[in-house]
């Protein structure tokens, strides 16, 4: 008996043990992560190298071949890390929502994301620009599904006469870009602004704009 109470014990450790590395991996990559979204917003993917992505994450090379065999690996981790984190707050765009308070939630958590994750943004922008070599799969995969099933929910409102007539693809459209200008083209909005960066106050005000223009289109 007692040796059974030992062998459950130690399974136990084991998958602690197990857990705890786990996490550690996570960890490990969302730092590699972040650090890629740095060195391939200023460097471009041609210019920038492994070398350079471990020595912002604060690793050796060797270590960082751990986790991503390439760099093409990691370019293609970043942009689906920033595409997820995108798309996770259409999750409340749904039919029994209130379409006011579902739409201001989604702008709200997209210029949260901008401000957040700025370097990403202007990767992900980057690589469309350069007509989505890497990512053009996902788009016209995953991405075009999930924008047709929320298509669907805002139509289901405009018919129901709880918004105003639009073309539900063109309003994630306006949406996408009003919100991400102010990471992709932040240079610009700072200079115009006369201010270094845009502080919390900054990006409030920025959120409230764009809910606002954004909404009152929807007749919300």
């Amino acid at each position: 008996m007692p040796a059974c109470a030992s062998s459950v014990d130690a399974t136990d450790a084991v998958r602690g043990d197990g857990r705890a590395k786990g996490r550690i991996r996570q960890l490990n990559e969302a730092g590699i992560l972040r650090a890629a979204e740095r060195v391939f917003a200023r460097a471009g993917y041609a210019g920038a190298t492994m070398a350079e992505i471990a020595t912002c994450a604060g690793m050796a090379k060797s270590n960082l071949h751990y986790y991503f065999g390439t760099k093409r690996e990691i370019y293609r981790a970043v942009l689906t890390h920033i595409l997820a984190l995108w798309l996770a707050p259409t999750d409340g765009i749904c039919v029994e929502r209130d379409p006011k308070s579902a739409l201001g939630e989604y702008i709200d958590a997209k210029m949260r994301l901008s401000a957040s994750h700025p370097d990403a943004s202007r990767v992900f922008a980057n690589e469309i620009l350069h007509g989505a070599p890497e990512i053009g799969d996902v788009l016209r995969g995953e991405l075009r599904a999930l924008i047709e099933a929320k298509a669907e929910v805002i139509r289901h409102w405009i018919a129901m006469g709880r918004m105003a007539p639009v073309d539900p693809q063109h309003l994630f459209f306006t949406i996408w870009a009003a919100t991400q200008t102010y990471a992709d083209f932040d240079a610009q909005v700072c200079a115009v602004l006369d201010v270094p960066a845009l502080d919390g106050e900054g990006m409030r005000r920025a959120a409230e704009h764009v809910k606002g223009l954004v909404l009152r289109g929807c007749g919300l």
